[in-house]
């Protein structure tokens, strides 16, 4: 896919593809948080799946579900983020990735067993009819889909931006419609979908079947590298973070929505 073709949301995660595992992998609030989506991966897609991702970035998530014993599609909006992954993906042949965009899935055929997306690859998808859509023609009936998306109303992210001295970052997760960002000098836009728009741009395919908060008492990556310096008290957050994750998953960094395909007709 040329350049031009990509979006903005694309172009800026092409931009620092090159050096996204050396600026995530070491942040411990990103791997608290990661360890609890493959958690909840792990408990809810049956042994030796056949899976599809989407927003897969760098493909770290795709071998780890490999190296569980799954059959991974790996897809994501950004070329150079696909090379990047294609390179750890290279002689297992459970593993593949392809550049795509979560609201174009038609060029994908095949059944899948389930689908993830994590990280809040989806909130820079302005409307997700769409992914719905794609997804309902490639998942089995019964087959869950587990999307993590921001949360809307973070205490975590209000608490640092305030200490940091950036107030307007405080509430933004409050803004409806498209909200500006920027990323290594490129300006895209990203939305904080609410539990009821999501629940009806993937009507009628998909049923929702549960949420859980991630990174509710874990800081956001705002919080870096503080928390990361201290390990120990990470943890305590980490294991609150494991007692309260459904009943306070409003608040959480980010949200896992569990959906289930229904019988509808993609």
């Amino acid at each position: 896919m040329a350049a031009p073709d990509l979006s903005p949301a694309a172009l800026a995660f092409d931009s620092i593809a090159d050096g996204f595992d050396a600026r995530f992998t070491p942040w411990l609030s990103v791997a608290a948080q990661r360890r609890a989506v493959r958690q909840a991966l792990l408990a809810t897609f049956a042994p030796r799946s056949r899976l599809i991702e989407l927003g897969g970035g760098t493909g770290d998530d795709a071998v780890w579900m490999a190296g569980r014993g799954h059959e991974v599609l790996m897809t994501d909006p950004s070329p150079r983020m696909v090379a990047v992954a294609q390179a750890k993906l290279a002689g297992n042949p459970a593993l593949a990735a392809r550049v795509a965009a979560a609201e174009e899935l038609d060029a994908i055929d095949g059944v899948f067993d389930g689908a993830w997306s994590t990280f809040a690859g989806l909130n820079c998808v302005r409307d997700l009819a769409p992914v719905g859509r794609g997804l309902a023609r490639l998942l089995r009936p019964g087959a869950s889909a587990m999307l993590v998306l921001f949360g809307t109303a973070c205490p975590g992210e209000m608490l640092v931006e305030g200490l940091r001295g950036r107030p307007r970052n405080m509430f933004r997760r409050a803004a409806r419609g498209t909200v500006p960002a920027r990323l290594n000098g490129h300006d895209f836009t990203v939305v904080y979908h609410r539990r009821k728009a999501l629940a009806a741009a993937f009507a009628p395919w998909f049923r929702p079947a549960g949420r859980r908060g991630i990174g509710i008492f874990v800081p956001p990556s705002a919080a870096e590298p503080w928390i990361s310096k201290r390990p120990h008290f990470l943890a305590m957050l980490e294991a609150l973070d494991d007692v309260v994750g459904r009943p306070l998953a409003m608040f959480g960094d980010h949200v896992l929505y569990r959906f289930v395909r229904t019988e509808a007709a993609a």
